[in-house]
């Protein structure tokens, strides 16, 4: 209705007839009723006032100079007038009267003499009406409002959305490039030190030397894996890799793992097992270890005094039925306590965050901050989650649990071993290794040929190729990225010249097909995909291993190796020989007082060169001070030595 409208009124009407009688009849009765009423007496007249926009017209046909239908078509040609309802008032009653009257933009009709109440009862309904129709003209506006708004708020989001792949695309592709450039290096150091460490001939010195090398590839090996873990979980591509494997083991090996670290600091590090907790299970023991080390290595890191607990029972909501034939549902409860200073509110509103490490412990701190966050993701993926209550000053819990199934078997681990020699009775196999670094060509050629393998490099397809044309290896080992011709399009033409080569030639003297294996320093599925999907029959992510090296041969080609027991791990013969507090005080306190302040002053400065120059000043006596403060230098853990010279 219209907004000029004084309160309370209930419409505005405009009244049009030559007769004053029948204006003022009318004006009184529906004044009397509420409404605001308005009586002109001639056409002309109605058109000058119609500009205030009444809701409802009432009009008489018969007037002189310009009848109703005049008037009434006049108002339906303006834009402003042409939806105000207008009823028609006559003493005519032909047909064609009141046709004439609809065709010209009436509503309705009332023959005079009019009954009030009729005209009262009209005029209501056709005011609801088009009270109705404007509440439907405004929500239909605001409906189109909305729907402009929502295609709007789509498109932005539309916009937002390619800009956010546009980003991904990005940070995969440097994600796969700082991948492939970290892990083609780490390949060479960490592959040769498994060449060294098979040399019987090295004394503890040079062990201690290739165990820094070793120790610190691996560390930087981890850092670049958390990076490449949490991109994974964040693009949905990290899956279960369920197997039956040992639990106590395991543990055992967690424990065994930990205990020097907790010890160094004065900890008590505590193993809680439930007796009724299954030995054999079937879960993803991978990612069970990883987040088990992340949670133990942060409570030992935080933890100054007290001790390190990890708990492990059955969830009272598993089944705990006798161990069956066959797998069965099953829950396991894991915690990790600590004595250790805390977590405040505010730090654990961040603690699951990627790249944000914890700021218990004053000063730098090593790692990426992925620990934890990738740990949450690994529970979720196993089915469960992360919980962490702590209070400051009383230490931090973490708990999870996760579904299992029992099993009555186990997948054991090869024996730690490692080959020396293809056992007798074998083919002269022939290996091609087709490498564009010669790092990476060098480290399997060293590999391969003492084992007794024929080995010949390539350094790109097309050589690669031409080998495999004169030479027939019975196996290639294929980078992926190379110059001139990389190893998806090399592995693809030999695979076409194979089929070729097979339909011409009769099942008898028909070639075998090559196995092939895909190297490459890129680690993400979608390498794995396309590396299968072009004919390779295995994929393996540098830096190479030699156990997996020398299985997936094994696994392919059948070959059998003579093995020699390993010698002890490098970690395992230094943390055994390891020397006590008590015996590097014994031997401090035979050292010069210049050289323990210059020691000290190293240990300040962060100077490793320096310490491991003077260390190798000290006399034989004081070999097990020298040992314990080159691993710590090179370990960086100058805390440490400042400890110890204090």
């Amino acid at each position: 209705m219209n907004s000029n409208l004084a309160p309370g009124s209930k419409g505005h009407i405009l009244i049009v007839d030559d007769k004053p009688d029948n204006v003022q009849l009318l004006s009184e009765t529906l004044s009397a009723q509420g409404y605001k009423v308005r009586g002109v007496l001639s056409g002309a007249m109605a058109l000058r006032v119609v500009r205030s926009v009444p809701d409802l017209i009432l009009l008489d046909i018969m007037m002189p100079e310009m009848d109703g239908y005049e008037v009434c078509e006049a108002l339906k040609a303006s834009e402003t007038t042409r939806d105000i309802p207008v009823i028609f008032l006559s003493a005519l009653d032909d047909v064609a009267g009141k046709v004439k009257a609809f065709a010209v933009g009436g509503v309705d009709y009332i023959t005079k003499p009019f009954q009030i109440e009729e005209v009262l009862v009209r005029v209501e309904n056709h005011l609801t009406l088009r009270q109705l129709q404007k509440q439907l003209t405004e929500q239909n506006a605001q409906l189109q409002q909305e729907v402009r708004d929502r295609l709007l708020a789509e498109a932005k989001l539309q916009q937002a959305k390619e800009v956010a792949e546009t980003a991904n695309r990005a940070k995969s592709e440097f994600l796969a490039k700082m991948s492939h450039e970290l892990r083609t290096p780490l390949n060479a150091i960490l592959g040769f030190t498994q060449i060294l460490n098979h040399d019987m001939c090295l004394d503890w010195k040079q062990r201690e030397n290739l165990d820094i090398i070793s120790r610190s590839g691996e560390h930087l090996l981890k850092l670049i894996d958390n990076i490449l873990d949490l991109s994974k979980i964040e693009a949905g591509k990290i899956l279960l890799s369920e197997t039956n494997f040992n639990l106590d083991n395991l543990l055992n090996t967690l424990e065994e793992m930990l205990r020097l670290k907790a010890t160094d600091k004065g900890l008590e590090l505590c193993f809680e097992r439930a007796s009724d907790i299954p030995k054999y299970v079937k879960a993803d023991g991978g990612k069970l270890r990883q987040v088990l080390i992340n949670l133990l290595n942060n409570a030992i890191k935080f933890t100054d005094e007290g001790q390190v607990t990890l708990r492990v029972q059955n969830s009272e909501f598993g089944i705990s039925p006798q161990l069956p034939n066959s797998l069965t549902p099953h829950s396991l409860k894991f915690e990790v306590e600590d004595t250790g200073p805390g977590i405040t509110s505010d730090e654990l509103e961040t603690l699951f965050e990627a790249f944000v490490q914890n700021p218990r412990q004053s000063g730098f701190q090593e790692g990426t901050g992925l620990g934890l966050p990738i740990s949450q993701q690994f529970v979720r993926l196993m089915g469960g989650e992360l919980i962490v209550r702590s209070q400051v000053g009383e230490g931090t819990n973490f708990e999870f649990e996760i579904p299992i199934q029992l099993s009555e078997t186990w997948e054991a681990r090869s024996p730690n071993r490692h080959a020396i020699a293809l056992e007798p009775g074998q083919p002269d196999y022939r290996i091609l290794v087709v490498e564009d670094r010669v790092e990476s060509r060098q480290l399997l050629l060293k590999l391969l040929q003492p084992l007794g393998f024929e080995v010949q490099t390539a350094n790109n397809g097309v050589e690669a190729i031409a080998l495999w044309e004169s030479w027939k290896p019975h196996f290639i080992w294929m980078d992926v990225r190379m110059p001139k011709m990389d190893g998806y399009e090399a592995t693809q033409q030999i695979r076409v010249r194979e089929q070729a080569r097979s339909l011409r030639s009769t099942q008898a003297s028909a070639a075998p097909r090559v196995a092939i294996i895909a190297l490459t320093a890129y680690a993400f599925e979608s390498d794995r995909a396309a590396a299968l999907s072009v004919g390779c029959d295995d994929f393996v992510t540098k830096p190479l291993q030699e156990k997996l090296i020398l299985g997936k041969m094994a696994a392919h080609l059948g070959v059998r190796y003579i093995y020699n027991e390993e010698p002890m791990a490098i970690s395992a013969q230094l943390t055994s020989s390891f020397p006590s507090r008590a015996t590097l005080q014994s031997c401090l306190s035979s050292v010069p007082t210049e050289w323990r302040d210059l020691i000290h002053q190293a240990a300040i400065e962060a100077d490793t060169e320096a310490i491991v120059r003077l260390t190798e000043q000290l006399e034989d006596a004081s070999a097990p001070l020298a040992h314990a403060l080159t691993i710590w230098a090179n370990d960086f853990q100058f805390d440490k030595i400042l400890d110890l010279i204090a």
